[in-house]
């Protein structure tokens, strides 16, 4: 997408406000995002500083982007980024689409009737770290001036193909007399080397005959046309890429190239707000043979700009973890990105095409396509991903041509149908969709091509992905217990929670087996790490416990021989355990526990207490390890709360404060039934952080004694 100067801040208030935002606060680089009407998507207004191709991967970015716009809008606050480490550690994906120096402020414009959009301002590199004060104030001025303004405007609805964003030119330092240039004419060409000025689209605008000199070309040849597009030994993307560099961190630069077929130049850049200045001179070094140039009509290296934006979107698919999620990526951030209307995305799937996610379509739309042969001859998908190759249609007239009846069944004018291929293997495919004919330019073709390639990667990853977790829930499933048995007297609640690291499987466990009818045991433990391995020795531990338990072991004894048994297999894992033994005639608790945190007991006047169990080496380290017993009351009304340190952990942390907290959060429970307190426990932990440990929780309440109750 091309973006022209439009009519000049004069005509345009916002276009006005931006550049005045931009004085006041010393920005080199500005821009205004609007937010749609009928879609969750910033698009960008106006800008100022930098080509519209630099911005084209943000002109529209969806409200849910991790991208600094999108951030201030959606949160309404000031996002600040003191340069390319702050952008780099912050929002990640904006610095591989613009690995340059610079600091940025994004701020959200917000009126009466709600967010209307966000102001985007970039300096220079070298700017303090901070943004100032005087700075801030004047970037919530602008703010409010721009609210203002476009309250008084309609919003675009999202849903269309619009125009480029208004490129302003800043005004020059002062107005140049006629013998005042001339007399600069005058000066460059004295200047030893050659000289050229660029504009900020990097055309040339001016070349002093040493320049053309050195160059090997005519000022017809060089006025008016980019460099790397003129000279054919400039196309190599880092020589375009030494330009953008300067443009936006405004540092003057250089580089080193060789004109065929051993003349070697020195470039550098001079950057401010209009342009650049060049000064070219022979290079005082030999730098060997260098790779012909491209000869006319050959194919040439992509663009800089194509390279970075493709850059941002494998950024952003680098997120997406499973199928659902790619969909959602695909959907909420790329088609916005491309201002498509539709998506659908197909999986390859014993010869058929099936359906994984669709955004824009009528369920008969979609349900006529769903399960498509990959032999089938009326569908553009399967040609894509027979063939490889990606098809565009700009017409629905061109549509209907090959494929009769498509355009009124889908309502789509145009379209991008992208093949999904990883190593030659078909994966699926992607549509993008448009209600309006629109053309695609050669440079969004070799984009969307290239996206394809990433979709599909990150598609086939998140597949596997799914697998794995599909097996692992099926081997967690299959190890904790379906069910708890009815014990007479208690209440009993049980909850696992699996890491949201790693293979969401890990090595927790509880169990609880009713020995006979007066006594019952509670089991809960931990084997270390987060994967299939943890998870089949969680199985053989508790089968372990629940033999020697049902066998008549006593609560050391049980811990003892399942000790031996680990010790005995060494799998080189360990495991904690405790083990509780309850006589339901007397309510009295016998406790054995193995390197596993305390357990709590919550009396009936409510007041929590850390109970204290013999200490005892953990399984599977010493065979001839020993566990001592604790004993307890369970009154009624009371509760006895066992858990692993996934419960409690928090890195950093003292593990007894984290015990205390955990007890202090079960004392300040109100009464509740055993499964509410449960989810309570879990509901508050940490908030919505990340658990980095698998979590399981049991707890046991005694219930008050009545007619039929234990005595």
């Amino acid at each position: 997408m091309t973006g022209g100067t439009g009519a000049g801040p004069v005509d345009d208030p916002v276009g006005r406000a931006l550049l005045c935002a931009m004085q006041e606060t010393g920005a080199s680089i500005g821009g205004v995002y609007v937010l749609a009407s009928e879609a969750p998507v910033l698009e960008l207004t106006v800008m100022s500083g930098v080509p519209a191709p630099f911005l084209a991967p943000w002109d529209r970015v969806a409200l849910a982007a991790p991208i600094p716009v999108a951030v201030a809008t959606r949160e309404q606050r000031l996002v600040w980024a003191g340069g390319q480490q702050q952008m780099a550690r912050d929002f990640p994906r904006t610095a591989v689409a613009v690995p340059y120096d610079f600091s940025l402020a994004a701020a959200p414009v917000s009126g009466p009737g709600g967010g209307r959009g966000a102001l985007l301002l970039l300096w220079p590199a070298g700017h303090p770290p901070e943004l100032s004060a005087a700075d801030h104030e004047a970037v919530e001025a602008a703010c409010v001036r721009l609210a203002a303004l476009l309250e008084e405007r309609p919003r675009p609805d999202g849903c269309g193909q619009t125009e480029a964003p208004r490129v302003l030119t800043p005004p020059p330092v002062r107005a140049v007399r006629p013998e005042e240039a001339l007399a600069a004419a005058d000066y460059l060409e004295r200047l030893p080397g050659g000289c050229c000025a660029l504009d900020l689209e990097g055309r040339i605008t001016l070349v002093t005959q040493g320049a053309m000199e050195l160059l090997g070309e005519t000022d017809s040849r060089l006025v008016g046309a980019r460099p790397w597009e003129v000279l054919p030994w400039l196309r190599d993307p880092a020589f375009e890429d030494r330009y953008r560099a300067a443009v936006i961190s405004r540092r003057p630069t250089s580089f080193t190239a060789s004109r065929p077929p051993h003349h070697w130049l020195t470039f550098r850049l001079f950057p401010d707000g209009r342009g650049l200045s060049v000064w070219i001179s022979p290079s005082g070094k030999n730098y060997g043979p260098v790779a012909p140039a491209p000869a006319q009509g050959e194919v040439v290296p992509v663009r800089a700009g194509q390279i970075y934006h493709v850059l941002h979107l494998a950024a952003a698919l680098t997120e997406a973890v499973g199928t659902q999620d790619v969909v959602d990526l695909v959907a909420d951030q790329i088609v916005p990105a491309f201002g498509a209307q539709g998506m659908i995305m197909y999986v390859a799937e014993g010869g058929r095409l099936r359906t994984i996610g669709h955004r824009g379509y009528s369920a008969e739309a979609i349900a006529a396509f769903e399960g498509v042969a990959l032999g089938a001859a009326n569908s553009p998908a399967v040609h894509a991903l027979t063939t490889g190759e990606p098809c565009f249609f700009t017409s629905p007239e061109e549509m209907e041509r090959d494929y009769p009846g498509v355009p009124r069944l889908t309502g789509k004018a145009a379209r991008a149908v992208l093949p999904l291929i990883v190593s030659g293997r078909p994966v699926g495919c992607c549509i993008l969709s448009y209600t309006r004919p629109r053309s695609f330019s050669l440079e969004e073709r070799q984009v969307l091509t290239s996206l394809a390639g990433l979709i599909a990667q990150a598609l086939d990853r998140a597949r596997l992905y799914d697998t794995k977790q599909q097996l692992a829930h099926d081997l967690q499933a299959g190890l904790l217990p379906h069910g708890l048995p009815t014990v007479p007297g208690f209440a009993v609640a049980a909850r696992y929670l699996p890491s949201t690291r790693g293979m969401d499987i890990g090595g927790d466990f509880y169990d609880l087996i009713r020995l006979n009818e007066d006594s019952v045991a509670a089991v809960i433990g931990d084997v270390q790490g987060h994967n299939a391995a943890a998870a089949a020795l969680m199985g053989q531990v508790r089968t372990a416990v629940r033999a020697y338990a049902t066998a008549g072991a006593a609560p050391g004894e049980v811990l003892a021989r399942t000790n031996r048994l680990l010790t005995d297999l060494d799998p080189g894992l360990f495991t904690s355990c405790l083990y509780v033994h309850i006589d339901l005639r007397t309510r009295h608790a016998y406790l054995a526990g193995a390197g596993h945190p305390p357990p709590l007991l919550r009396h009936p006047d409510r007041h929590t207490t850390v109970l204290h169990v013999p200490p005892g080496l953990l399984l599977g380290i010493e065979p001839g390890a020993r566990y001592s017993i604790a004993e307890i009351t369970l009154p009624p009304r009371s509760v006895l709360a066992l858990y692993t340190d996934g419960l409690i952990e928090t890195p950093g942390a003292d593990p007894d404060r984290s015990v205390d907290d955990l007890a202090a959060r079960l004392n300040d429970a109100p009464p509740l039934s055993p499964d509410r307190l449960a989810d309570t426990l879990l509901e508050n932990r940490h908030g919505d952080a990340d658990r980095q440990d698998d979590v399981a929780l049991m707890l046991l309440a005694a219930l008050p004694v009545g007619p039929g109750a234990p005595a």
